[in-house]
């Protein structure tokens, strides 16, 4: 096997906020493995969950080093390559472990989906995302979400370093928002909040029966994650139950470990290909929390069509897509994750299924 690596830049046309910061644009690597004349391909980049961090130029540094140990190596079985793919942080196992499985659909000539069994007709709405701000600008972003798409589901940021009140404000806003909606199309529209880990527990507690009272469904990561496991286990098991509200662990639930210290005290998890370390370990936690009876969310970062079609292949087990970055983006350079109104399916291309577009160049690899 060949690898090789390529930088590209991904500029979001409406800047994300949300309890961390602020992100307008940021550098992603294009993985490319090639293998008897197929090459699959993968995507990856840096993220901050608040208490872990990884930077592009760490992970291109990870893949770099992995390459002389692919020579006179297959891409298949991938069991044998397990011990490569364990030595690297998850975003880079990420990469890898995307380009790996394009190569194996493509050689078979067959969807991902297709071979784990999935069934496309299964796939329902994504979410779309409103970041923080202005209560005027985050109705302003909801707004040209309604003008791009259906988005009949909504999630919507909070954990505002500004405080509660702003928080109630935003919630209340976009609460009435969709009412009047409703009222005058009859479109309904479902409400998600993320704290991204943005509250104390106290807080958490008191926003519990607005939420409530404003017909949201779902609390995402309402306390910080943390690498202590009891207590970040603590947190969670502290806020279930109080409420009709589904809660659901994303920055505290990377891998098997995690779902399984979790899954007393959740209603779901949102499982990201960056933090799983790509599909293998996505799919055995999709399957896994759904045995459990739990409900499973599938998120991004500020990713492209690419990686967030490599999760599309997922999409028939998850109750709760929530794919949207590569929609506010101002040029993606890849292409090929269906959309219909607000519903994404798998790509039917072998492999991930996704192509170059016109902005990455036809020698991308």
């Amino acid at each position: 096997m060949q690898l090789r690596l390529r930088r590209f830049l991904l500029t979001k046309s409406v800047p994300l906020a949300i309890s961390r910061g602020t992100t307008a644009a940021v550098e992603h690597l294009l993985v490319c493995l090639e293998h008897d004349g197929l090459t699959g391909i993968g995507e990856t980049g840096g993220f901050d969950t608040g208490h872990r961090s990884y930077n592009t130029d760490t992970i291109a540094v990870e893949l770099e080093a992995l390459t002389p140990q692919l020579v006179g190596l297959s891409p298949e079985p991938l069991q044998t390559l397990e011990h490569l793919l364990a030595l690297l942080s998850p975003p880079a196992r990420c990469g890898f472990d995307l380009a790996l499985h394009d190569l194996w659909g493509k050689r078979l000539n067959q969807p991902l989906h297709r071979l784990w069994g999935l069934d496309p007709s299964a796939c329902v709405a994504t979410s779309v995302t409103l970041g923080l701000g202005t209560p005027e600008a985050v109705l302003a972003r909801l707004e040209r979400w309604w003008l791009q798409l259906p988005a009949t589901r909504i999630k919507l940021k909070l954990g505002s370093p500004a405080g509660i009140a702003h928080d109630l404000a935003l919630l209340a806003a976009v609460a009435t928002a969709i009412e009047q909606r409703r009222q005058h199309t009859g479109s309904d529209c479902e409400l998600q909040v993320d704290a991204n880990g943005g509250w104390d527990l106290a807080t958490a507690r008191a926003m519990l029966e607005p939420l409530e009272q404003a017909g949201v469904l779902l609390l995402e990561q309402p306390l910080p994650p943390l690498l202590d496991s009891k207590l970040d286990t603590a947190g969670f098991l502290a806020l279930h139950g109080l409420s009709p509200l589904h809660l659901v662990a994303d920055e505290s639930c990377w891998n098997l470990a995690d779902l399984l210290r979790l899954a007393p005290c959740v209603d779901g998890i949102n499982i990201k290909l960056l933090k799983s370390g790509g599909l293998s370990e996505a799919l055995l936690l999709a399957q896994t929390a759904r045995r459990l009876g739990l409900g499973v969310m599938l998120g991004c970062y500020s990713d492209s069509a690419l990686l967030n079609g490599a999760a599309a292949q997922l999409l028939p087990l998850v109750t709760w897509p929530d794919l949207d970055s590569h929609l506010n983006l101002v040029n993606d350079p890849f292409q090929g994750l269906p959309l219909a109104g607000d519903v994404l399916t798998p790509p039917a291309g072998p492999g991930l299924g996704i192509n170059f577009g016109i902005a990455m160049g036809q020698e991308s690899c």
